[in-house]
């Protein structure tokens, strides 16, 4: 294993987070702030989708949501109650520029002004996201992510933000997780725009999602006011070691930077050549005639310098050393979430580490947490155990992947608060605050009492025994 040059401040203390280590939650904008009416923001792809019929689970639209757009600052208010440092937030595009180009919407930007603000207020960093899944509609109806002009689009879109907001914003993200709009919204049709294309065709899309990255990026770095911190938060795909035996460690590394099938679900596709400015061999063959011709200078564009490398990553699986990289079967009745997606703490470890050790980018988890059965009892309360458990073990194992010499910045648990999870509708609930939908009350649940606890104490809390009994209560607003 390559090791870091400087040993981590987690190496002299084991049970110690770096200083500078980031706690905060997500959230974007589609799943929690409605502010729908057509004087608020444009259309975008999910809103036409929620229209299929069938399409979403019990026809279930973001149409309202969480009303984060009329109640932002109650919910900011919570968010310093459960001490987050950071807030990691995505901009809604159709609300900045209706059409997704041409003139702003004022009435979109003063919403983000007055979000930042009260962030700010708060001691709250913002992180924010500029590309989280709500593509223009007006702008899907011109080709979307198959027009090569999309690339342009996109940072456009980003130059206006960055000009507006980056007198207080330093904290940027490109893209999220293109490996799911493209692979579930562009091949499988079962995530908005709903369409089944060829795997040539979303190679395609895909390749434009990748130009428009590069372009979002030297827009930010143009437009900035203040130096920017730049940054992406694809899908993190994990394979883990059954053990740690040097051929394990090697096959689970080899796992999951390997491209084996011809659909878009990997790693190196996309950060390949985002980090090194070419696509990897092994996607190459395996998608053979498929990947669509382009002139040399897109991967130029496309490898543009960043400070950091966000993922997401909830799940993995182990993998062993069989003359090539073998899966592990799990264990019948193995952990699983509401999703049906294993519990595999180890990912959190093995995951943030091969990153740093391929792509020598400081790692920052954007994305982790746990969707579960979660209901406000009969003295008002939620009890969320399962989640506490997750999140614990979870952060150990990043823990450890620090230990180990990687550089990792930050970690921001998924999701703040329930919301609209794609087209699972309002079915699932990843939040740390409970959201009834018909009364828009916040319930802080058990696990958000334990996460303020483990910012306390900069992650002590994860090491002490009964570390799921929270230390303190969160208020709602």
């Amino acid at each position: 294993m390559r090791q870091s040059h400087n040993v981590p401040s987690s190496a002299r203390n084991p049970q110690a987070f770096p200083p500078s280590f980031v706690w905060g939650a997500s959230a974007a904008a589609l799943q929690i702030e409605g502010g729908s009416a057509p004087d608020l923001r444009g259309e975008n792809v999910w809103d036409a989708f929620c229209r299929k019929a069938g399409a979403v689970q019990e026809g279930h639209t973001p149409q309202v949501a969480c009303d984060h757009y009329n109640r932002f600052r109650d919910d900011v208010a919570m968010m310093a109650d459960m001490k987050l440092k950071a807030y990691r937030l995505s901009i809604a595009w159709p609300r900045v520029l209706r059409d997704g180009i041409g003139a702003v919407n004022e009435t979109g930007m003063e919403f983000y002004d007055r979000l930042i603000d009260a962030l700010l207020e708060c001691g709250i960093e913002p992180w924010v996201t500029l590309y989280h899944w709500d593509f223009p509609l007006a702008l899907y109806h011109r080709g979307g992510w198959l027009n090569r002009d999309s690339a342009e689009w996109f940072a456009e879109y980003t130059t206006r933000v960055v000009e507006r907001l980056s007198d207080r914003v330093t904290r940027w993200i490109t893209i999220n997780e293109p490996q799911v709009f493209l692979q579930l919204g562009h091949i499988d049709g079962t995530h908005a725009p709903g369409v089944k294309l060829p795997l040539r065709e979303a190679l395609l899309a895909g390749h434009n999602v990748l130009r428009a990255h590069g372009r979002s990026v030297q827009a930010i770095r143009a437009a900035a006011r203040k130096q920017p911190s730049i940054g992406w938060a694809p899908v993190g795909h994990v394979s883990f070691p059954v053990d740690e035996t040097l051929d394990n460690i090697e096959a689970a590394r080899s796992a999951t930077f390997a491209i084996t099938k011809p659909d878009l679900w990997n790693n190196t596709w996309y950060a390949d050549a985002v980090c090194f400015g070419r696509y990897p061999e092994d996607g190459l063959k395996v998608y053979g005639s498929n990947v669509p011709s382009f002139p040399m200078a897109d991967m130029d564009l496309i490898r543009q310098p960043l400070d950091f490398y966000g993922v997401n990553i909830y799940s993995g699986g182990a993998v062993k050393e069989d003359g090539t990289p073998a899966s592990v079967s799990s264990s019948p009745g193995r952990a699983r979430n509401t999703l049906h997606w294993n519990i595999a703490p180890q990912a959190l470890r093995w995951g943030p580490r091969f990153l740093w050790e391929r792509y020598r980018l400081p790692v920052v988890v954007t994305e982790n947490g746990l969707c579960n059965l979660d209901w406000v009892d009969m003295d008002g309360k939620v009890q969320d155990p399962q989640r506490i458990d997750y999140t614990r073990r979870y952060l150990v194992e990043l823990h450890r992947a620090i230990q180990d010499g990687s550089d990792i910045r930050g970690y921001f648990h998924w999701s703040v608060m329930d919301n609209f999870e794609w087209a699972e509708g309002y079915r699932e609930r990843f939040g740390l605050v409970h959201v009834d939908y018909t009364t828009q009350q916040r319930t802080p649940k058990l696990s958000a009492a334990w996460y303020r606890s483990v910012i306390e104490t900069h992650g002590l809390r994860l090491f002490q025994q009964h570390s799921a009994s929270p230390a303190v209560e969160v208020k709602t607003s």
